[in-house]
């Protein structure tokens, strides 16, 4: 089952004690993480303009820390047909807000989504955890 965490629902003040296990929280910092699965038939150069177009995004949405992606190389045959992955950074979940209503976020995703077969998008907070 697929799911997104918007930014009003995260629980800021988490924590999770054990005698064996601590986790420690990255301050602040909100990741996302898209799945896709472009149309079949999408041409490789059109998928290739909207990769470009999707990293030039860092420089022209300030809120956006880093962007990578990566397509799917594995042999497992468990990605259900997903094709590349994305990893944004964000320093904060307000900042996370103020990417996803900037308009040229919006213009971006308008273009992208009819290409689109499938996505999945999840939103977490990062955590380490140590022994």
């Amino acid at each position: 089952m697929a799911w997104t965490v918007e930014p009003k629902h995260f629980n800021r003040n988490f924590e999770l004690r054990s005698r064996k296990l601590a986790m420690e929280e990255a301050k602040g910092l909100v990741k996302r993480m898209l799945l896709v699965k472009f149309k079949d038939g999408t041409p490789p150069a059109q998928i290739e303009e909207i990769l470009k177009n999707y990293a030039n995004l860092v420089n022209l949405v300030e809120p956006l820390k880093s962007w990578h992606m990566g397509k799917n190389v594995s042999i497992m045959n468990l990605d259900q047909g997903f094709t590349h992955v994305f990893e944004l950074t964000f320093e904060s979940a307000k900042r996370l807000a103020e990417y996803v209503d900037h308009p040229v976020h919006t213009e971006f995703s308008n273009r992208l989504r009819p290409h689109l077969d499938k996505v999945v998008v999840i939103t977490y907070e990062p955590t380490a955890f140590s022994t």
